[in-house]
């Protein structure tokens, strides 16, 4: 490999990455990752990730830059804000995590970084870099806390002194050795705010979350809803930003504007209409959320939490859709949700319609649902 000047490289590097969009750049080895592969194998073992498909091996990888790039001697560590400020929801709107309003962030996070690896590679003379955003196993908020991009908060996110915890992380792995920065010295104090901010309880105070009781992780997974969290979602039909938004360090920022920049959600998608998001079908889906931060779960999984949502509304104008979508949603999951949303809403016209899918319903889950719907409505009670 050409001589390089690891300073001028790093100085590129960071030089680049702020031109385009990032609000900080950090650097750290890519060696010494037995703490990290520990402290990722304790949370798996503890099942805070079970709906993930996460295991001692994974965690073996994502403590390993060299499994990205073989040789791999140095991490560049990369912020990326975004807006974190949104508009409340009238009646009948669903509520969707800021980061949406930023398209497919996968995408646009890594032709950054791959523009800033390719100015890199340029002036070592030779390939040197590889780069991950999410898509590849690494601790991205392991390797950015020690690189001093920000400390990990007690909500679990990084924690930024530039733009808060409303970041996008991206990483290019080097074999090229540049002088690392060092871990702020900093923590969360006695602050507890997102704790019991949090609807399920999924923080546990101690910087672990149970991901299973997550708001953001139940929106996303792909299978039935747990019914005791579905009351708890609120209207949230996609991620979810409650610990975020009452966090100290966010909340200065988000109220000066400083982290309020591109990429504010349009109104449409910060606070979709929930019957209009029930009803959502695939030619409709691939043309307006495919592409997007919530669509690559598919449709059934957006008309699942608007039926939740739609449901927690409480609201009898809800009725008539949800009655629609049991009767002709043609997924199991939107039916069975349907029911249960339903239940919840618990008016005469809601029950009514339960009790007569139920005489044409040949799904076992979703007539499972519709009885447990109908429970609290039998003979004597309620």
């Amino acid at each position: 490999m050409p001589a390089f000047d690891a300073a001028a490289i790093k100085s590129l590097a960071r030089e680049k990455a702020m031109s385009l969009g990032a609000s900080d750049v950090r650097v750290t080895s890519a060696g010494e990752t037995h703490g990290v592969q520990q402290a990722l194998s304790e949370s798996f073992t503890r099942g805070d990730l079970a709906t993930w498909p996460y295991d001692a091996a994974y965690a073996a990888k994502a403590a390993d830059p060299s499994r990205i790039l073989e040789g791999a001697r140095s991490v560049i560590c990369i912020a990326v804000p975004y807006a974190a400020d949104a508009a409340e929801p009238l009646p009948l709107q669903g509520r969707v995590s800021n980061y949406v309003g930023s398209g497919d962030y996968h995408a646009r996070v890594k032709q950054l970084l791959l523009d800033v690896a390719s100015g890199i590679d340029a002036a070592a003379g030779s390939s040197v870099t590889a780069v991950a955003c999410d898509t590849k196993p690494i601790a991205e908020r392991a390797f950015a806390a020690r690189a001093g991009l920000g400390w990990i908060g007690k909500h679990t996110n990084l924690i930024s002194p530039v733009s808060g915890s409303f970041v996008f992380l991206g990483e290019i792995v080097t074999t090229l050795e540049l002088p690392p920065d060092q871990p702020l010295r900093k923590t969360c104090g006695s602050c507890t705010r997102c704790i019991p901010a949090c609807p399920t309880g999924a923080l546990r105070g101690d910087y672990t979350i149970d991901a299973t009781r997550c708001i953001a992780d139940l929106t996303q997974r792909t299978d039935a809803i747990p019914r005791a969290m579905r009351p708890l979602i609120g209207t949230w039909v996609w991620g979810c930003d409650i610990c975020q938004l009452v966090c100290p360090p966010n909340s200065v920022m988000i109220s000066t504007g400083i982290v309020v920049s591109e990429g504010r959600p349009p109104k449409e998608t910060s606070t979709p209409e929930l019957v209009e998001l029930l009803q959502l079908r695939s030619s409709a889906f691939k043309r307006k959320y495919a592409r997007s931060a919530m669509g690559w779960r598919g449709g059934a999984v957006l008309r699942r939490n608007a039926a939740v949502a739609l449901g927690n509304s409480l609201d009898r104008a809800a009725v008539p859709p949800l009655a629609e979508a049991l009767r002709d949603d043609p997924h199991p999951l939107v039916r069975s949700h349907s029911a249960w949303a339903l239940g919840r809403i618990g008016s005469p016209q809601a029950v009514s319609a339960l009790k007569q899918h139920l005489r044409i319903e040949r799904d076992r889950d979703v007539r499972a649902e519709i009885d447990a719907a109908l429970e609290p409505y039998a003979a004597g009670r309620r």
